[in-house]
């Protein structure tokens, strides 16, 4: 299937197990590519405004991980965990014949883009990391357990964004009710009695369980000391209760290559990606990289 801006990809997991799915956008073919990586419990939807303002100069992949999406669901639970992500996706890039890109990630994604340049770093032209670092802060993992993964029921698209607002209003202060209601739309589905239901498989919940949740490796410092030799570019929110300050100050100190970074003004965890502050680091970043 095609829709007006981006082509369906479909690719086998790691472990031949899944059929999971990926958006492509743009066809340029002379630019790096640029992997783009959802959250914990989002999907490829969060970046449609970043993808349309980059796809006439980049060709972009913005897959679903397994469990979210139009990715199939994992029936084994155990298997919702970063490693397992990253082969999902160095099998995504072996599908498209990408043998380097620039790995994008938000949350979740940014740990998966992290793990990925570490184990591979010659095969990652740059890493944007969006609202990541290589600790996680406890106060937002907190904040992760009192909602992923617990049953909503909604009637209609109202209740939807109503949730959505409950949920994320801590992160977003200034969105209003079109907001909210485009926020829905990329974090529901109509299900099949026809009300909006998540995008995603509550089983994911089991990986932000207890004081050491696999979905966050506890510390990724080491992982971070490798990726000393690639320019990053981390785009923060200035009330982000995950990307703590302090993490972002050790990120630039123990880094050699290109450094960069951004505060979103008045936003917390995470930037969708489509304030004019990230649209413009963003661009500036792969430009100062000749990508």
């Amino acid at each position: 299937m095609m829709s007006e801006t981006y082509s369906d990809h479909h690719f086998r997991s790691a472990d031949d197990r899944l059929d999971l799915y990926a958006r492509i956008y743009g066809d340029c073919s002379s630019a790096i590519p640029i992997v783009m990586m959802h959250g914990l419990t989002r999907n490829s939807a969060d970046f449609e405004t970043i993808a349309e303002i980059l796809s006439p100069a980049y060709q972009l992949i913005i897959p679903d991980q397994r469990g979210r999406g139009l990715s199939q669901y994992d029936p084994d639970p155990s298997n919702y965990i970063p490693d397992i992500y990253v082969e999902d996706m160095f099998a995504l890039l072996r599908s498209r014949n990408i043998d380097k890109a620039v790995l994008m990630g938000t949350s979740m994604g940014g740990l998966i883009a992290m793990l990925m340049a570490g184990r591979h770093p010659d095969k990652v032209a740059a890493l944007i990391l969006n609202d990541i670092g290589p600790a996680v802060d406890p106060r937002g993992l907190a904040r992760l357990q009192q909602y992923v993964g617990k049953p909503v029921n909604t009637s209609n698209w109202s209740e939807a964004a109503d949730h959505c607002r409950e949920t994320n209003a801590i992160a977003f202060p200034d969105y209003g009710e079109e907001d909210w209601m485009n926020f829905a739309h990329r974090t529901f589905h109509l299900g099949e009695d026809g009300t909006p239901e998540l995008s995603y498989d509550m089983a994911i919940s089991r990986g932000v369980e207890g004081d050491t949740p696999s979905a966050a490796p506890a510390d990724l410092w080491p992982v971070w000391r490798l990726l000393a030799q690639i320019a990053v570019l981390v785009i923060r929110g200035q009330t982000s209760d995950i990307l703590a300050p302090a993490t972002l100050s050790k990120m630039a100190e123990l880094h050699d290559a290109a450094f960069q970074a951004v505060e979103i003004a008045n936003i917390g965890h995470a930037p969708m990606l489509d304030e004019n502050e990230s649209i413009a680091a963003i661009q500036t970043f792969l430009k100062s990289q000749n990508i």
